[in-house]
């Protein structure tokens, strides 16, 4: 199969690739509902080492900046309760932490989720973390530059390979919350 975007030399329907997947990412495309076919959602299998973006176009083309998504989770802080939260803004774009997503989480105070707790909380990889498979409750804030697009590179779960996905599926995970602005 030739990939939707980008020249990888393997590219699969996500579907046929769930042992290349962590539990939670599988799980969900298992059980896939959306409006779009899960065999739609297509595994590139890359080098783990070239897995953070910067490091990543230089490998597979620098075209891929603006078809490329990053997903962070976020954890909001008011009267002593901590809230996480995933984001996903295009690469070339950082995450309004302290504008949009504190507003949005009502927090007092927001910041990147330690390390520790965003790979224990999503049972993903550092660096391959995927809005794809995050657990129920979390919201998911998307940049609707993202969804816009017909299709965006994002994690794996892993940091050894992507995941493209058609943007419009980012608006359709469960508590998906599509807001302007929100990469900056």
């Amino acid at each position: 199969m030739r990939a939707p975007i980008g020249d990888f030399d393997h590219a699969t329907p996500a579907p046929d690739s769930l042992d290349e997947l962590t539990r939670p990412v599988a799980d969900a495309v298992r059980h896939w509902r959306g409006s779009v076919p899960a065999d739609r959602i297509v595994y590139v299998d890359t080098e783990p080492e070239w897995a953070d973006t910067a490091v990543f176009l230089e490998h597979y083309g620098k075209d891929l900046l603006d078809r490329s998504a990053n997903c962070v989770v976020v954890a909001g802080k008011r009267g002593g309760e901590t809230a996480l939260a995933a984001c996903v803004v295009l690469s070339a774009t950082r995450v309004d932490v302290n504008g949009a997503v504190r507003r949005r989480l009502g927090a007092r105070k927001a910041s990147f989720a330690p390390m520790d707790t965003a790979t224990g909380e999503t049972g993903m990889e550092y660096g391959g973390i995927t809005p794809i498979g995050l657990p129920g409750g979390w919201p998911v804030l998307v940049d609707s530059a993202v969804v816009d697009l017909p299709y965006v590179l994002v994690g794996s779960g892993r940091r050894r390979g992507k995941l493209l996905v058609p943007g419009k599926v980012f608006a359709e995970l469960p508590n998906a919350v599509v807001l302007e602005g929100l990469g900056i």
